[in-house]
Formats: structure tokens, C-alpha cells, sequence
């Protein structure tokens, strides 16, 4: 073979190599189905900039209801699930849907109410004391209803009040099937009751009337788990790259990072992961 031909093969072979390169660079990322919180509140804004420099692993992030993000882990259209329902989260796991559960990190939920409180709930702590009065009054009540850890949290905390919501729903109580941020803004345009997650509320500017009306009740514990999803299901399921991101968020530098986070100097998610 003259030198000319192996010079043209060589310029061949390494044009088709660089061609290559955009479509290895582009592969190079994982989907994470998750919590709207958790998008909605600036945490991933926060944290994934960091992960993404520190692995080159891009992540991309779809915010869902918490149903509708493990819906997604079953379906394998996405890597990992990080979201805030710790009995679905179990079951998902017990199904063969994840992996692993592993505990990322914590808040609290409370229930914001507008300043004029028409069912005198405001300074209590008794989440369900305060939902009873509501009902009795017939307050407007803003539901995420979206299947998400925030609706699931809502529904276990009516029926733990002896609220049959089935037979006591009515106009006062509106069905939303949005985000958190959505039914935020909903019920500012109402000034009705709804129950948030701290973070996004900390996170949230269209306040209008709205306030914190109860919140310190142990029950509003609030923990988010990740979970890989299961690759025996899902073949397509990119472990490696997955599992990175996994042992990075529950790392010291991931928790770190996730307790730097702050609006306002407040700090919206603990860690508490188990190393």
C-alpha cells in the first residue's frame, strides 16, 4: 500500500472517529424521574452542576408527582427515581422496580392558609386538628391531586382525621392535578388552605394573602429516597452511570451540598443519608 492510500485511509478513519465523538459525548447521561419539589424548589439548579462537572455525567431531570415518577421508573424511561413517598418507594422496590432504597434527605410539610384564616386554625401544630376545622368550615382547600408524595401525604392525613373525603368533598375543595408550584398559585388566587413541602413554599414568590398557618407536627415529617432502576427489568437501564449519581448524592460531598442549599438564608433539605 503506497503512502498516499494509507494517508487517505488514516484521514478516513479519523474523520469517522471525531464524527463519533458528539454522539459518545451525547450518551453520556442519565434521566432522573423525579419529585416536583425537589426541581420546583431550585435544589437540582443547586446540586446537579456539581455532579455533572465533578463525573461529566449530564442529567436530566423530568419533575413529576411522585406516582407519576415511579410510573416512569416501572415503565424504564428513566435511570433513577428521587422522590418522597416512602410506602410506594418500598413497594417499588419489593416489585423488582428498583434496585435499592436509599434515604437522600428530609423536610417537612405545612400547611399554608391565607392570612384571614376562616377556620382559626393559625399557630396550631395539629395538622389534623387543623384539616378537621377546615372541613367543618368549609374553607377553601387547594388539593395537588397528582398522585404525588405531597397528595399521598394529604389523603393519609384527611382519612387519620375521620374525613371521608369521598362524602365531604364539595366547591370548597378543588382538585388541581398540577405541580406544587401550580397549586401554589392556585391557591393564592383563592386564598385557600393547601399543604406544600417546605422547600418549594420557601421558594415561592407569589405568596398574595398566603402565610403558614401549622406546621411542626411530627407527623409532617417529609423524607425523599433514590433508587436505581431495576436494569434485570430494563436492559437499556444505564447502571453505571446511574449508580454514580446515586453514591454521589448520599456521598459527604453530595450531602454537603444539599445542606449548603439556601433561600433566604434558610436551608430547605437535611441530609441524612446512610453511608
Amino acid at each position: 500500500m503506497n503512502s498516499l492510500r494509507r494517508n487517505f485511509l488514516a484521514g478516513i478513519a479519523g474523520a469517522l472517529w471525531l464524527a463519533t465523538l458528539p454522539a459518545l459525548a451525547e450518551d453520556k447521561f442519565i434521566v432522573v424521574s423525579s419529585t416536583t419539589s425537589t426541581e420546583q424548589s431550585g435544589l437540582f439548579g443547586h446540586l446537579l452542576p456539581s455532579f455533572e462537572k465533578k463525573t461529566g455525567i449530564k442529567v436530566r431531570v423530568v419533575a413529576l408527582g411522585t406516582g407519576q415518577a415511579l410510573d416512569m421508573g416501572r415503565r424504564g424511561d428513566a435511570d433513577v427515581v428521587f422522590v418522597h413517598d416512602k410506602a410506594a418507594e418500598e413497594k417499588f422496590v419489593t416489585e423488582g422496580f428498583g434496585v435499592e432504597r436509599k434515604e437522600v434527605m428530609y423536610n417537612d410539610f405545612v400547611l399554608i392558609g391565607p392570612k384571614a384564616d376562616p377556620a382559626g386554625i393559625a399557630g396550631g401544630k395539629d395538622i389534623l386538628d387543623a384539616l378537621r376545622k377546615i372541613e367543618a368550615a368549609k374553607a377553601p382547600f387547594v388539593s395537588r391531586g397528582d398522585k404525588s408524595g405531597t397528595h399521598a401525604a394529604e389523603l393519609r392525613y384527611w382519612k387519620a382525621a375521620g374525613i371521608d373525603l369521598d362524602k365531604a368533598k364539595g366547591p370548597w375543595y378543588r382538585d388541581t392535578g398540577s405541580g406544587m408550584g401550580p397549586a401554589l398559585n392556585a391557591a393564592a388566587s383563592m386564598d385557600a388552605y393547601i399543604l406544600a413541602d417546605r422547600g418549594t413554599w420557601l421558594s415561592f414568590k407569589n405568596r398574595a394573602e398566603l402565610t403558614v398557618v401549622v406546621e411542626g407536627d411530627k407527623s409532617l415529617f417529609n423524607q425523599y429516597g433514590v433508587m436505581l432502576v431495576n436494569p434485570a427489568k430494563h436492559a437499556h437501564v444505564k447502571k453505571e452511570l446511574g449508580q454514580q449519581f446515586i453514591d454521589w448524592v448520599v456521598s459527604s460531598e453530595g450531602q454537603q451540598s444539599i445542606a449548603d442549599y439556601k433561600i433566604g438564608g434558610q436551608q430547605l433539605f437535611f441530609p441524612n443519608a446512610k453511608r
